[in-house]
């Protein structure tokens, strides 16, 4: 464990100067520290981590909760909708179809509309902030399609889980899936009314104890809502949402953060383990028609939400590119379709196309105007001036 710290560590140094993201180096330091790749092996079994790899991947998740609010939604109402719904069509359906196209398998091609169709809300985020773009116009609607997709991929891998579990047909998937989005609707039913008594449960002025109690709630409630059939991340997600809209929410997002930092590298790190550089020379066209497919998607949506906003080109440029990385939650993927015995080329196209588009979403986002320039010009309308973000 030691060892895969400090390795991720120093990839992670190394490329942070040539301005990559952290992500796609945490994985590539589980490939070149695997058990397929010659040279040193830091962990021979992926399984050996597994654990800890949940635990960050739960940690992620409740972190994106704690920064999810529900006020986001009501902030631009029906523009930001519209927009969410504009990109969630064009990448989702595209992906869908590509899956298809690919003839892997339906299990196989709803899995991939997924990972086609979801940014990484992680690397978007560090893109804003790395740009200093917090206070643009146009990152309202890029938080607010995020927003979009986290509720839309929630619903996503409840609706997936009981297709992934070997269902053979609707009526036997539809008790699962029934039980699945009930408990889904109870946990958002808690985050919408309970929170005030979340927030009595949960208050104390010991760090100690808050870490304590706040860790074994996510970790828990992702446990159960595993057994209920809904993606253990997501119940740790629903938890965070809970918990951020608490006096103590501020407190907890300081705390969890070298939490989620640490075991978040481990989630990424063991990902990598898992993969066989041998096996991407078999998907390498696959990924790069994924890529490119996403990339016009992409430049699509962003053109699609500057005009529902009014923005002119340059915007547009900016939204195209700042959601143009994916990241965790096709890794999320990766993991329940590894889990559901699918394709094994599921696994290596992942881990190509995440990293690829990991690399190269942020180096779009900082030359944004090269793709400005030959973006027709649009009708702009009124620009709203900028406003605190909530979501950063």
């Amino acid at each position: 464990m030691g060892g895969a710290f400090l390795a991720a560590a120093v990839l992670a140094r190394l490329g942070g100067r040539i301005g990559l993201p952290t992500i796609p180096l945490f994985i590539l330091a589980g490939i070149l520290l695997g058990p397929h790749t010659p040279g040193i092996v830091l962990v021979a079994d992926p399984h050996d981590l597994e654990i800890l790899s949940l635990l960050g991947l739960v940690l992620l998740l409740f972190y994106l909760g704690l920064e999810f609010h529900v006020d986001d939604l009501k902030t631009g109402g029906r523009r930001m909708a519209l927009a969410g719904g504009a990109y969630l069509t064009l990448n989702v359906g595209a992906g869908l179809g590509f899956g298809f196209a690919l003839g892997w398998g339906t299990s196989e091609a709803l899995v991939l509309a997924g990972v086609l169709g979801i940014s990484s809300s992680a690397i978007v985020t560090k893109v804003l902030v790395d740009t200093g773009r917090l206070g643009n116009p146009e990152t309202k609607p890029i938080l607010g399609i995020i927003v979009v997709e986290d509720i839309f991929l929630a619903l996503y891998l409840a609706a997936l889980q009981p297709v992934l579990s070997g269902a053979d047909s609707l009526a036997s998937a539809a008790p699962a899936a029934g039980k699945a989005f009930g408990f889904l609707l109870l946990l958002a039913a808690a985050a919408r009314w309970g929170t005030r008594v979340v927030g009595r449960l949960i208050a104390t002025k010991d760090n100690e104890l808050l870490v304590i109690s706040f860790l074994g709630a996510a970790v828990l409630v992702a446990g159960i809502s595993e057994w209920f059939g809904v993606a253990d991340a997501i119940g740790a997600f629903m938890v965070g949402l809970m918990l951020g809209g608490t006096r103590s929410g501020p407190r907890i997002r300081k705390l969890v953060h070298p939490l989620r930092d640490a075991f978040g590298a481990i989630f990424f790190f063991a990902f990598g383990l898992s993969i066989d550089p041998g096996d991407l020379p078999s998907v390498v066209w696959p990924v790069l028609i994924a890529v490119a497919l996403t990339l016009l998607m992409n430049v699509l949506a962003g053109m699609t939400a500057a005009r529902i906003y009014g923005f002119g080109p340059g915007p547009a440029a900016n939204i195209a590119t700042a959601l143009l990385a994916r990241g965790e939650f096709a890794l999320i993927l990766a993991t329940m379709a590894a889990g559901a015995g699918l394709d094994e080329r599921l696994a290596p196209f992942i881990a190509g196309y995440v990293l690829v588009l990991a690399v190269l979403g942020p180096l779009a986002a900082g030359r944004s105007g090269l793709l400005a320039r030959v973006l027709p010009s649009g009708r702009t309308g009124r620009v709203a001036e900028p406003e605190p973000v909530g979501r950063a």
